[in-house]
């Protein structure tokens, strides 16, 4: 490419990191590094009503969980700083003049209630609401006399009639809007802040952003952008314009949609794996050379392309991301999910507040028991509550088992093994379990199933030696005496 790719992600700090965001700085991420370019994480802060104060930590926090790096921002600065909107005001005041006094840019001072008024006239006639353009050619007398009336005007972009803007977008191709249906839209509100239509093209120019890769609900807000860079005399950068997110209904997916979870903070407070919570965003709406579904994020770079972003909508699918999770954490580290489950077991009142050395031992044994069908750390409780209980329920199937002729002689003398051992590893516990066989001369379902039902409660579950290891021998004992006196 001709010149440096610059890209951007340019979040509002109303909240937490929504998916469909995190996608976007993904993308965007993956693209920068991809072609040895720079990603700026900027803070579109204009809608002062709508920030909430610990936004843009919870962001960044976000963003650096899921290992997207940033290399300018309003943390660790930049040449083209700042990069915060409201810190840009005298820039923008600037640009705004320069508007009014080319005549691309006037004060209008209709009130929301006479905005309203217009809009609803439209609609009776079956005509798409715009703004008349009453404003366009006010007198100095007209505006003096609004003024003394105290009605503090915005400012609107003149927008000409009849003409075509064409976005040239790198996953659409052309797409073309027609002025009419555009109408002069608002760039400064009446206290003198910037629109985010207006101040975004302010700071891609400043900033040499070359590329803007953002979700398609962005799609119309590109006419009025490309109308500000050409008032400018600007070139504009590169559009790419990725497909819509639906929800697991192929509804398209609201922040009010609550049959799924949406923000990034959600997964990790639940114990999803950023590399899986990456891999799968990735998946969604761009697709890869081949097959593979399971990418690291260098291999995503390595990979990534906007020729191969989908403008086709793409589906959150829960039970994919969770089965995509289960991928990483069968390869994961045993300490790291420990480190993920432990927080889990505590709130649900099952460990205690601080573990000894032992306790965290015994702790990491159990999880590694259950890391092949874990989907994320949080399900470790649920998995896990047999090693939990004070008393086991036995279900029909395994009331069944348990009134088998065999049993009472099977639970007397694996009981009798137990007490004979002398560690109670699971090396330990098969030992005890051929004894049994040896002395009884059961084998088979009619030796192990009566054993684990009576222990576990389950006719099928983890490891059987492993999961006896860890219960320890006087629960197991306990649980023997029970399932005979069934």
């Amino acid at each position: 490419m001709s010149k440096e790719v610059r890209v951007r992600f340019a979040p509002s700090p109303t909240g937490h990191l929504h998916i469909g965001g995190a996608r976007s700085a993904l993308f965007n991420y993956l693209f920068a590094r991809s072609q040895n370019g720079k990603f700026i994480l900027r803070i579109e802060d204009t809608d002062q009503a709508r920030n909430v104060e610990t936004a843009t930590e919870k962001l960044m926090a976000s963003l650096k969980w899921l290992g997207i790096e940033w290399d300018e921002s309003v943390d660790i600065g930049g040449e083209y700083g700042p990069y915060r909107s409201m810190e840009r005001m005298d820039v923008y005041t600037k640009y705004i003049e320069q508007l009014l006094e080319e005549g691309k840019a006037y004060y209008c001072y209709m009130t929301e209630e006479e905005l309203a008024a217009e809009r609803e006239a439209q609609l009776a006639k079956g005509q798409a609401p715009k703004y008349s353009g009453r404003d366009r050619n006010l007198t100095a007398e007209q505006r003096k006399d609004y003024e003394e009336k105290g009605i503090k005007p915005v400012i609107r972009f003149l927008v000409k009639e009849g003409e075509k803007v064409v976005i040239d977008d790198a996953v659409r191709g052309e797409v073309t809007f027609e002025t009419d249906g555009i109408g002069d839209f608002v760039i400064a509100r009446g206290d003198g802040v910037p629109t985010y239509n207006f101040a975004v093209v302010v700071d891609d120019h400043l900033m040499k952003i070359s590329h803007v890769i953002r979700a398609e609900e962005h799609l119309s807000n590109a006419p009025r952008q490309a109308l500000v860079f050409e008032a400018f005399g600007w070139e504009k950068p590169k559009f790419a314009h990725a497909s819509l997110i639906l929800n697991p209904d192929r509804q398209k997916m609201s922040k009010r949609d609550e049959s799924i979870m949406q923000f990034v903070e959600q997964y990790k407070n639940l114990g999803y794996l950023p590399e899986a919570i990456v891999n799968f965003l990735a998946l969604l709406g761009w697709s890869p050379v081949g097959e593979e579904e399971i990418f690291t994020m260098d291999e995503l770079i390595e990979q990534f392309s906007l020729e191969r972003v989908s403008k086709a909508p793409a589906v959150f699918d829960t039970d994919k991301l969770a089965w995509m999770n289960n991928q990483y954490v069968k390869e994961a580290d045993t300490e790291r999910l420990t480190d993920l489950a432990v927080p889990h077991f505590q709130e649900a009142g099952k460990l205690p507040e601080s573990l000894d050395t032992e306790q965290r031992e015994w702790v990491k044994k159990l999880v590694a028991l259950y890391q092949e069908q874990m989907h994320y750390a949080a399900e470790i409780v649920e998995l896990t509550d047999l090693f939990f209980k004070t008393e086991i329920e036995y279900n029909e199937e395994a009331k069944e088992v348990l009134a088998e002729e065999q049993v009472p002689e099977v639970m007397k003398q694996f009981a009798e093994e137990i007490d004979a051992l002398e560690g109670f590893e699971p090396a330990d516990v098969k030992k005890a379990v051929k004894a049994t066989q040896k002395a009884t001369g059961q084998k088979g379902k009619k030796l192990f199933m009566p054993i684990r039902v009576a222990v576990t409660g389950q006719t099928h579950g983890p490891e059987l030696p492993h999961a006896i290891s860890l219960l320890g021998p006087d629960v197991v004992k306990a649980r023997l005496r029970q399932a005979v006196n069934q």
